[in-house]
């Protein structure tokens, strides 16, 4: 049971926290928490419908595989192209977000006044080296590495309360402003994709699946509120696209910030490069190349456009990925009341008005995302 809990929050819980405060700032810390409580209640949803689709169905399949067999080729290739999506879009934020807290970290100790893409590129050269290399200990390392991110986050969190400043809150609610953070969000919450190795660490009483889930994604929104509410209480109008950046709390941010997003770079990358090595059968040298090239191409190309964001890349990632997988989720859940191969051990009704509700809530975070 608490295997299957720490699975899910590991998996949620990543970089993604470290741009929730500055887009919630910026939207109205009420319309912040609102969106928050509402998208944490929305992906809770979305988590209980793929437990319901794996219990479902006998065979165990990564939510690509699931939608391959209940909407057919076409499903399967979107499921596939929408992860591909999330998975470099996420490489891209780490690639610019890595470079700025560095380029901090050594102003700060050596004076150097390099450019953030000079470590952006030392970064990338790092990660591709030992992406090639496959160390499996950080997949392996998963729950640690999870473990060890939330004792940060909720330290840093508990020293910056002691410095609220109840005047940066804004209490104000605007409707124009509500979807300002819905990516960045969204993008934080992602974390369907550790469900079916929930359903495996609980093979033997699936019965306790939809606590798990429901554990499991609450426990997220509660860190991101309070690391929110930390951080905006103490730098207001000054938080930075990376929350850690302005809280003045140089080695224990900077320090954390680095590692959270090298871990979770490791993580995907690995996962990526490993899908290209045993499922498209490519050498490891060419899983390697197309896993960090693309990351790399998008880099430079935004770079030579000035239009390198760490911010819009993690809203467009979280609301393009996270918008298409739960459109997906809902087709795959009515489908499968229908063409399920085995007696669920929990069952969520199936609300039509809600699915749509769901299915045109995602669409229009996707299209808002790029307007």
């Amino acid at each position: 049971m608490y295997k299957a809990i720490a699975l899910m929050v590991g998996t949620v819980i990543g970089a993604g926290v470290f741009g929730i405060p500055y887009v919630i700032q910026k939207a109205g810390f009420l319309n912040g928490i609102i969106d928050i409580i509402l998208l944490g209640g929305a992906i809770l949803l979305l988590n209980l419908y793929v437990g319901e689709i794996s219990l479902r169905t006998k065979q165990k399949h990564e939510l690509a595989g699931y939608a391959g067999k209940y909407l057919g080729k076409i499903g399967k290739k979107i499921m596939t192209i929408s992860m591909m999506i999330g998975i470099y879009g996420a490489l891209l934020a780490y690639l610019i977000g890595e470079g700025q807290v560095l380029q901090n970290l050594f102003l700060n100790i050596f004076n150097l006044h390099l450019p953030t893409i000079f470590y952006s590129f030392v970064f990338f050269a790092v990660m591709v080296f030992l992406i090639h290399k496959g160390l499996k200990i950080i997949e392996k390392s998963e729950l640690l590495l999870g473990g060890i991110m939330i004792f940060f986050i909720l330290l840093i969190a508990g020293i910056a309360l002691f410095n609220l400043n109840i005047e940066n809150f804004t209490f104000n609610f605007n409707p124009k402003n509500l979807f300002i953070p819905y990516g960045v969000i969204f993008f934080a919450f992602i974390g369907a994709t550790a469900i079916p190795e929930m359903r495996e660490s609980l093979k033997r009483n699936k019965k306790k699946l939809k606590k798990a889930i429901i554990i499991g994604s609450l426990i997220p929104l509660v860190i991101y509120t309070l690391f929110t509410v930390a951080v905006i209480g103490k730098c207001g109008e000054g938080t930075t696209k990376i929350a850690t950046l302005c809280l003045n709390m140089f080695f224990i941010g900077n320090i954390f910030a680095i590692l959270a997003m090298a871990t979770s770079f490791l993580a995907l990358g690995l996962a990526l490069k490993w899908v290209f090595h045993y499922d498209h059968k490519l050498s490891s040298k060419v899983s390697t190349f197309v896993t960090c090239s693309v990351p790399l191409l998008l880099f430079v190309g935004l770079y030579l456009l000035n239009r390198l964001d760490f911010i819009q890349t993690i809203g467009i990632t979280g609301a393009v990925a996270g918008g298409i997988d739960g459109i997906l989720i809902v087709l795959i859940f009515n489908r499968v009341k229908k063409m399920g191969d085995r007696k669920p051990e929990y069952s969520i009704k199936s609300h039509k008005i809600l699915n749509w509700i769901l299915i045109v809530l995602f669409a229009f975070g996707i299209i808002y995302q790029f307007l």
